[in-house]
């Protein structure tokens, strides 16, 4: 079993994708880390930019054989490489309420402030996807899951 956590800034009672904000790496949809340090960074960074709540690590288990399954459509990203540049680019350019992937769960890097400096030069045609992995490859990245459907969500189990 895999043991995930989502930082936030209240208590999650249930999970609804609906308030999942749009324009995120890999779209509108539940994120979670394998990395408590991370989550409750997470949770830090969720109150500071929210003005409101108490950082709250909320965890989950995950049996890993449901990656497997056929019934569940995943996405995995080992490492910054040029896929993973586009689909973080159109995901982060998405703003409407439907997702530009069909992928129940996604597994990857973080583009975090570091690689999002490096991304940003990317999206304004500065360098290509693969001058972009070049850059970043000597980052350690920092890895996310990303649920995107309510089949992936009742996979989670809260504890």
């Amino acid at each position: 079993m895999l043991r995930l956590y989502h930082g936030s800034n209240m208590a999650i009672e249930s999970i609804d994708l609906r308030i999942g904000r749009r324009g995120k790496d890999f779209g509108q949809g539940f994120y979670l880390s394998d990395d408590l340090q991370q989550a409750r960074r997470m949770a830090q960074i969720t109150v500071e930019r929210e003005g409101t709540g108490t950082p709250i690590v909320t965890t989950y288990l995950l049996d890993e054989k449901n990656l497997t399954d056929d019934c569940i459509n995943f996405k995995h990203f080992d490492a910054y490489t040029a896929d993973w540049a586009r689909f973080i680019v159109a995901n982060r350019q998405n703003r409407t309420d439907t997702q530009i992937h069909d992928f129940d769960i996604v597994y990857g890097p973080i583009a975090n402030d570091r690689v999002g400096v490096q991304v940003q030069r990317y999206v304004q045609g500065y360098i290509d996807a693969e001058r972009l992995v070049e850059q970043l490859k000597f980052m350690v990245p920092t890895f996310q899951y990303f649920f995107g459907s309510e089949r992936a969500i009742r996979l989670l189990e809260k504890i």
